[in-house]
């Protein structure tokens, strides 16, 4: 194979930084936007230079409540990708190990749903929240959440399970192992570098969900995605203010994505290569 010439490496390194300065820019811009007063983020003329104030971030930690809203989005994110995890798991085992003729419908049945548009179910699950009280609860917008990825989990962790050798399975259970300890000692270990970049991808989709927490939540079990939606008022938009709202939003995701993208990354390429 021949090695690429030192004007391609150049040629690829330069697109590749490009790529990355044009997918950063939005951050840079609502970062830099959110130190900015809310006149001067509303101009049609973009500063650069400009005094910084830390006005917007005040008001929205102190007066905006900014905690109550995060630990919301904690809850919801992690307790949904609890539940999910939790019925993925066994789903996805039984569908690779327990075959039967209605598995492939079944994958592609669950699949399907992910294509439902939301907005097409929000009118009767507004009304069972509201029957059974999950409206406005963090309980209830776990249970959704967990739902709603339920058909991606299961078909990420189907391709991670296809990689266990079936012989080991076998073995084990000739040696009198049981269901359970097959699944928890032999499979999971053996894919526990996708189940773990499964488990981060539902936190990420969680965290960044926004028709069901601004339809379904008001104030108590409102998420960080109402949070920022509740700047924009009636006599326009508080442009600064929500870059400052919105920053807080993103911060905790980037730097959960900074400390286990080594992980994520050998996750999503666990069984790429044999």
């Amino acid at each position: 194979m021949n090695r690429m010439s030192w004007h391609g490496k150049l040629a690829l390194n330069g697109l590749a930084i490009l790529v990355s300065a044009f997918m950063f820019f939005p951050i840079f811009w609502l970062v830099m936007t959110s130190f900015k007063t809310n006149a001067l983020a509303g101009s049609r003329d973009p500063a650069f230079i400009f005094s910084p104030t830390l006005v917007n971030y005040v008001n929205a930690i102190v007066d905006k409540d900014y905690f109550h809203y995060a630990l919301n989005s904690l809850i919801t994110s992690f307790g949904s990708t609890v539940i999910c995890m939790a019925l993925a798991i066994p789903a996805a085992y039984s569908m690779v190990f327990r075959r039967s003729k209605y598995t492939d419908g079944t994958m592609l049945w669950m699949l399907s749903i992910k294509m439902l548009p939301a907005v097409g179910v929000l009118v009767p699950i507004f009304i069972v929240y509201k029957s059974i009280s999950l409206l406005d609860t963090t309980l209830g917008l776990m249970f959704l959440y967990a739902e709603m990825n339920l058909p991606i989990v299961v078909w990420l962790l189907y391709t991670y399970f296809k990689d266990v050798p079936e012989p080991i399975l076998e073995a084990a259970e000739i040696d009198g192992a049981s269901l359970f300890a097959r699944l928890w000692r032999i499979v999971l270990p053996l894919s526990m570098p996708g189940v773990l970049s499964t488990a981060l991808l539902v936190v990420v989709l969680a965290w960044n969900e926004s028709f069901w927490a601004v339809n379904l939540t008001k104030v108590d079990g409102a998420t960080l995605a109402v949070f920022v939606s509740g700047f924009k008022a009636a006599r326009g938009q508080f442009w600064a203010s929500m870059a400052a709202a919105s920053t807080l939003a993103v911060i905790p995701v980037l730097i959960a994505g900074w400390f286990t993208q080594r992980q994520l990354v050998r996750g999503l390429t666990f069984g790429a290569v044999k």
